[in-house]
């Protein structure tokens, strides 16, 4: 169902929505025509009312290898100053919905930037995490020095950055850049268990959830504190809190409409 020969997307379970980088050649670098293409995937599948859950996956020996340095090598400070990539980022870490990133083999740079936009990110071993940038003469820009010491703490977050030294899965797990890891080749497979035991959820309550829970890394805990009332209030008015009482009380799955 994709119009794009770089990405490929399908609906492997009901309300789950899954974007494949399809661009081997390239390592699935994320030149800007592929960002686009993968922002303007997660938007659609955010506005989709039928799609409650994404996945987002690469090749089997690679996830993503970084941006493309062909593209990048043209550009001086000016043309990184007006660069429309940000607004692209953007619109990726905007999406109210839970997404769920299935990692296979490298994840390097704007690869792994695209990781921290996502909600939980499942591994196969093997898979290596990582930002060279500093190899190049350059640093991350798209959250890989600056989001990435709240994910991994700051000691972790200097040594990846400044040595570009990637780290492997089970690490990652460690250090709380990824959720899980799985053995070689089963990121698709579990990530795909997890996209349906969400999508399964109050869809308005999974995504106040995540909501919530990234806001505390951005704001003071006081103000997270009232986000996280203000959501929880909102639930209570919402036919879903209704449903899912009903159906605690007569021992039944609940019947979510979003609503």
């Amino acid at each position: 169902m994709s119009d794009n020969a770089d990405l490929f997307i399908d609906d492997p379970a009901p309300h789950v929505r899954r974007i494949r980088l399809n661009r081997p050649e390239k390592r699935n670098a994320l030149a800007t025509p592929l960002l686009e293409a993968l922002a303007v995937a997660v938007s659609a599948a955010d506005d989709d009312p039928q799609i409650r859950c994404l996945i987002v996956t690469g090749g089997e020996e690679v996830f993503a290898a970084g941006a493309d340095l062909k593209e990048m090598a043209s550009k001086d400070a000016r043309g990184g100053l007006d660069d429309p990539r940000p607004a692209l980022w953007g619109r990726v870490r905007g999406c109210r919905k839970p997404i769920i990133a299935a990692v296979e083999g490298w994840c390097l740079g704007a690869g792994n930037e695209f990781l921290m936009c996502c909600d939980l990110a499942i591994a196969g071993a093997g898979a290596k995490f990582g930002q060279p940038e500093t190899n190049l003469g350059i640093i991350p820009g798209a959250g890989g020095a600056a989001t990435l010491p709240r994910l991994v703490g700051r000691s972790r977050a200097m040594r990846m950055v400044l040595l570009g030294e990637p780290i492997g899965a089970e690490e990652a797990v460690e250090l709380g850049l990824i959720a899980e890891a799985v053995e070689k080749g089963q990121a698709n497979a579990r990530a795909l268990e997890l996209a349906e035991k969400i999508a399964g959820r109050a869809p308005l309550a999974m995504q106040q959830a995540k909501a919530v829970v990234r806001s505390a890394f951005e704001v003071g805990e006081s103000q997270a504190l009232s986000l996280e009332r203000q959501a929880f209030s909102l639930l209570l008015g919402t036919d879903d809190k209704a449903e899912g009482v009903a159906a605690f009380f007569e021992k039944r799955a609940a019947d979510w409409k979003g609503q």
